[in-house]
């Protein structure tokens, strides 16, 4: 849709398939903008999971929450469309509650990371507000995440980021996450009322197809 000449994660998905062997692959699409292009691709794979978190409604104007893939792939795209104006708080509640539990519910064999960072407050194509730190932090819970579950096996691709200065600083605090010896210890900031009911609305639309997703008793609001 204008964005990417050449799907570079999806091509990293499926030559993993074709000739590294590997049969349970996740994407987790962190640009600002929905990755239809990812989406259209495997929406009917059952092994190919995709979790998309992205202002909605924006470019390219798909994304929504009723989109959960066909077919064999049914409920293997998890859509978490965010309104305007999320940042930190929000972003990292919605990892804690969903993008990490069913990461863990699916167990893939690699996770691959479409790594945009134009949902940074400064990014002059979107309008949310992720601070530098929040990239790292994401990196960090998904390198620690897949040294539990698929032997460290993580690929980043950079996608989106208008703001270079922004861009820079997200991209050096990935790589510190990165680059030590183990992950950093993870503190999001207090999830805020929006990203509670974010959250349900996201459990309501995606729980029939991931029992950690489920509706929770109310003392886990």
């Amino acid at each position: 849709m204008g964005f990417c000449l050449v799907n570079q994660i999806a091509l990293a998905a499926q030559v993993l398939r074709d000739r590294a062997g590997l049969e349970r692959i996740a994407i987790v699409d962190w640009d600002v903008h929905h990755g239809n292009g990812t989406q259209e691709i495997f929406a009917a794979e059952r092994d190919v999971l995709f979790i998309s978190l992205h202002q909605y409604p924006h470019y390219p104007g798909s994304g929504s929450l009723d989109e959960r893939g066909h077919g064999r792939g049914e409920g293997s795209t998890l859509n978490l469309p965010m309104p305007a104006g999320c940042g930190d708080a929000e972003y990292g509640a919605v990892f804690d509650a969903v993008v990490l539990p069913a990461l863990r519910e699916f167990r893939p064999e690699m996770i691959l990371i479409s790594a945009g960072f134009d949902a940074h407050a400064r990014d002059p194509m979107a309008s949310m507000e992720l601070s530098n730190s929040a990239f790292g932090r994401f990196a960090a819970q998904l390198r620690s995440l897949a040294d539990d579950i698929c032997g460290g096996r993580l690929l980043l691709a950079l996608e989106g980021g208008y703001d270079l200065e922004a861009l820079g600083q997200s991209v050096v605090a990935v790589l510190e996450s990165l680059c030590g010896p183990e992950a950093p210890q993870i503190v999001h900031p207090s999830g805020t009322e929006q990203a509670k009911r974010m959250i349900e609305l996201y459990r309501e639309a995606h729980g029939a197809h991931w029992a950690s997703l489920r509706s929770r008793p109310s003392t886990a609001r």
